[in-house]
């Protein structure tokens, strides 16, 4: 085959530019993809964790008990405050003196997690002492709140306006807890010294027996029996025996 000279000359201009750009951006095969395979699996995050406190009951009297309960996932370290570590899931019972809030934090390769829940501990109140539990009052508050309470004939059972009347006097006597009292029971004058000692004993003890009933302390109240022997009046008439017929309520002093 015969090539012209200026042909062979072209041909060695165009090699000389090949050669020379390949000296310039380099002649080489193309690196193949890196297979995402060959690196091993991709690394995941770890799930949060959770958690959940609860009380049973959630209100108390001071010195009764709780029971906490508690329940987490995910969780590698639990604590309480207060109490400190606990497992993961469970339970204590705890006697909180005052009412307090507990607080669960739970953490794990994921995260923190936090639970609180409130105790109520109820505290009584010391009852106060009434405002006038040292006054005795006036003499004639006295008379004009207890008053002397009447019984019919050879009777010591209270009549309904005794009753009345004997609530009245336990009403004042219980907002007046340092008055002490005497309960002195008479009759009129027909029958025996005897037979009427033994009536008018009774019938104080009728009268004590109902302030008692209403709350008013046994100790507070004194009785004695005059029998027929102090007549309120002398007259002979139904008039004058029902005055002698009664329970007298005193002053103890």
């Amino acid at each position: 085959m015969n090539v012209s000279p200026a042909n062979y000359r072209k041909a060695l201009v165009m090699a000389a530019i090949v050669a020379a750009l390949c000296t310039v951006t380099g002649c080489h095969k193309k690196d193949k993809a890196v297979n995402p395979a060959s690196l091993g699996p991709m690394p995941t995050s770890s799930p949060a964790p959770t958690a959940t406190l609860t009380a049973d009951p959630v209100a108390i009297d001071v010195g009764q008990s709780v029971v906490l309960n508690w329940r987490t996932t995910n969780a590698t370290s639990v604590t309480i405050d207060g109490i400190g570590e606990v497992p993961v899931n469970g339970t204590q019972t705890v006697s909180p003196s005052t009412s307090t809030d507990f607080h669960l934090t739970a953490k794990g390769d994921g995260g923190t997690a936090d639970s609180n829940v409130r105790v109520t501990v109820r505290v009584p109140q010391a009852p106060s002492a009434p405002s006038d539990s040292g006054d005795m009052g006036s003499e004639a508050a006295f008379h004009q709140n207890v008053k002397d309470i009447f019984f019919d004939y050879d009777s010591y059972d209270l009549r309904p306006d005794a009753q009345g009347s004997s609530q009245t006097a336990a009403s004042y006597l219980n907002s007046h807890p340092a008055i002490k009292i005497v309960i002195g029971g008479y009759c009129d004058e027909r029958g025996s010294a005897e037979y009427n000692l033994a009536l008018g004993e009774n019938r104080a003890n009728a009268a004590k027996t109902a302030l008692v009933n209403a709350g008013v302390a046994a100790s507070r109240v004194r009785v004695i029996s005059y029998g027929k022997e102090k007549q309120f009046c002398t007259e002979q008439n139904e008039s004058c025996w029902q005055q002698n017929r009664r329970a007298q309520f005193s002053l103890d002093r």
